[in-house]
């Protein structure tokens, strides 16, 4: 049992959260992911907020490849991949990666939050230098921490000041420097200047990672990611990613790059040496998930439709919304507890969307981030943008 002073510190701060409007609730559906979902009440609502850029978390070819690997290989591996963990899918996969993303070797991991956290600390040291723009996201700041290299944080998006820190870096003294950003910011659907960051970097003989979640699959003009859309495919030396979203939307991360770096992070990264591999399912899905993407353009062209469509008609009400042509669509509304009554509202209205607020973005810059699908029709665009409508007329966003 709880001692009663730390039971009572942990009541108050959840009566703080619950008396300001800010608390998180946890919404139940009850079947698949997709355009739309079934909430426990019965509802079916339209999805607005998960990150099947490319909708195929439920598509019949992922699921039944997920099946007949369940059946030749087994529902999990109970080890991890140096002991018996290691399938020969699981390199196939890996392979199949580093040739879809133009890297040398890929690694996989149970998650990208575990291939950010383990990314930095066997690469760098106490003498090396690590430049991180200001808004990436968690786990590449967590995977920073973890790395006894000097810390330096670049304004968002921002080559020239990059530009700075580095040339701060270097003349304090660093061996080696890494610079690390976001493909796209997730919160605010900003796709990074890629270009303008590798140039800078070139310049101070600095190595570039990208952690390109939300980009994976769709971005660029074979869906290769955010360096694909800006050109710069081979000037990018590490990427990390997800299978979590747009390859598939299970779990599942990796870190592609040069293939002794990959080679020296399967001797020394923790959470690859010490977790679980990844279950046979989710890797034969993803193989099937690349087969798809390798051969058709249509998903993506689809997801880019849609989006185009979604942020016209946003555009049109006079709401307010970041970034530019990426799924990633936040509405602007200022307050936490206002976006808290505002996604409520819209979900009454048969929206399913989630209000984000500080600490996840800065105070006063409270939103509602809404993702637009390749499995959205044109119909389902439209009926999200007469709710959206009625909201704006209800809360005089």
């Amino acid at each position: 049992m709880l001692p009663a002073s730390f039971q009572s510190l942990l009541s108050q701060e959840l009566d703080d959260l619950r008396d300001a409007g800010l608390f998180k609730d946890e919404r139940i559906i009850t079947g698949a992911q997709g355009a739309r979902v079934r909430l426990a009440d019965g509802r079916e609502v339209l999805n607005l907020c998960a990150n099947n850029y490319l909708g195929l978390a439920d598509h019949p070819e992922v699921r039944a490849a997920a099946a007949q690997a369940l059946e030749d290989r087994g529902y999990g591996m109970a080890s991890v991949r140096f002991i018996c963990g290691t399938q020969d899918r699981h390199r196939e996969l890996e392979q199949r990666l580093s040739a879809f993303l133009g890297k040398e070797d890929t690694l996989l991991f149970a998650a990208c939050f575990d291939a950010n956290g383990g990314a930095f600390e066997p690469l760098l040291g106490p003498e090396d230098a690590i430049v991180s723009d200001q808004l990436n996201h968690a786990s590449l700041i967590d995977g920073i921490r973890l790395c006894k290299a000097r810390r330096f944080r670049y304004k968002n998006n921002d080559p020239a000041d990059l530009d700075a820190r580095l040339r701060e870096a270097r003349e304090g003294g660093a061996r080696h420097i890494m610079v690390a950003t976001d493909g796209v910011f997730s919160m605010d659907g900003v796709i990074a200047d890629l270009r303008g960051i590798v140039e800078t970097a070139e310049r101070h003989s600095a190595t570039v990672l990208v952690d390109d979640c939300h980009a994976t699959g769709f971005l660029g003009a074979r869906g290769r990611g955010t360096h694909e859309h800006h050109g710069v495919m081979e000037r990018v030396d590490f990427l990390t990613g997800t299978l979590g979203k747009a390859l598939g939307g299970a779990s599942g991360g990796y870190i592609s790059g040069p293939r002794d770096a990959i080679a020296l992070l399967r001797q020394r990264s923790r959470p690859y040496l010490f977790s679980n591999t990844l279950a046979p399912p989710i890797v034969g899905a993803t193989l099937k998930v690349l087969d798809l993407l390798e051969n058709s353009a249509a998903w993506r062209n689809r997801l880019m439709q849609n989006t185009a469509r979604y942020r016209a008609g946003l555009a049109q009400t006079g709401l307010a919304t970041k970034g530019d042509t990426h799924p990633i669509v936040p509405v602007m509304v200022g307050d936490a507890a206002l976006s808290q009554r505002v996604a409520a509202r819209l979900l009454e209205l048969g929206v399913y969307a989630v209000g984000f607020f500080h600490p996840v973005v800065p105070r006063g810059e409270a939103r509602i981030r809404t993702q637009i699908s390749a499995a959205h029709a044109p119909a389902d665009i439209d009926f999200a943008l007469e709710q959206w409508a009625k909201v704006q007329a209800e809360f005089r966003l």
